[in-house]
């Protein structure tokens, strides 16, 4: 770790917190990550390696603890700083968060995203099976939901209940909070396809990003 050689509060949380990738572990963890390898999943670029090494330092700084299961939780310590870091969103959703580029249009990533925010609850049992599309890119996925929700990069043979169609960004500002999930589909910015009942259920069980509230707040 990298330190500034200056007794003040301030560099002493920049020391610990200003690492690459540390940031988005902390994000991680407010927002229901507790498993190693979803962390690796949620964060394209961050290796293995360097993972370890960020979930040791914060457990050496006492803000993350590991359970005897393997999995990690934030510390009291760690839990202090939602603020910090949902206050990042904020400035960032304000004066930061402009168009997308193209590299940051991960779909991968998305729907890794997105298939963690369904809510089992609000669709048919036993099983809902929603095949999800885009218009600019070739890949094709399934989310297989019963008592929770699977993603899957190959045909898993199960009856399809919705299929979801959209261009990649207009399905990243659906699910950060730019545009709701009916205003995207009436707007057609977001195709729905099934059964007038299973596409009223996929609206009901869709959830966004943990700050899209915020994005929805600056947006308008």
């Amino acid at each position: 770790m990298t330190t500034y050689g200056q007794y003040c509060p301030i560099s002493r949380s920049a020391e610990l917190l200003g690492d690459r990738w540390t940031i988005h572990i902390i994000r991680d963890l407010l927002t229901g990550t507790a498993r190693f390898n979803e962390f690796v999943r949620g964060n394209p670029g961050l290796s293995r390696a360097l993972l370890s090494r960020r979930l040791q330092q914060l457990k050496r700084a006492g803000v993350v603890a590991q359970d005897d299961d393997g999995g990690y939780r934030l510390t009291p310590s760690g839990r202090d700083l939602e603020p910090v870091v949902f206050g990042l969103a904020t400035w960032g959703a304000r004066w930061a968060f402009g168009e997308p580029e193209p590299d940051e249009l991960d779909p991968d990533l998305l729907l890794w995203w997105l298939h963690r925010r369904i809510d089992p609850n609000r669709l048919p049992e036993p099983r809902f099976t929603i095949h999800v599309t885009f218009t600019d890119h070739p890949k094709r996925y399934w989310i297989v939901v019963d008592t929770e929700a699977s993603l899957c990069l190959a045909d898993p043979r199960f009856d399809v209940d919705v299929t979801l169609r959209a261009d990649r960004a207009s399905l990243y500002r659906t699910y950060l909070g730019q545009l709701s999930i009916t205003d995207a589909h009436r707007a057609g910015r977001v195709e729905l396809a099934g059964s007038r009942e299973s596409v009223r259920s996929f609206i009901d069980a869709f959830g966004q990003s943990p700050v899209a509230s915020i994005v929805a707040a600056e947006a308008r």
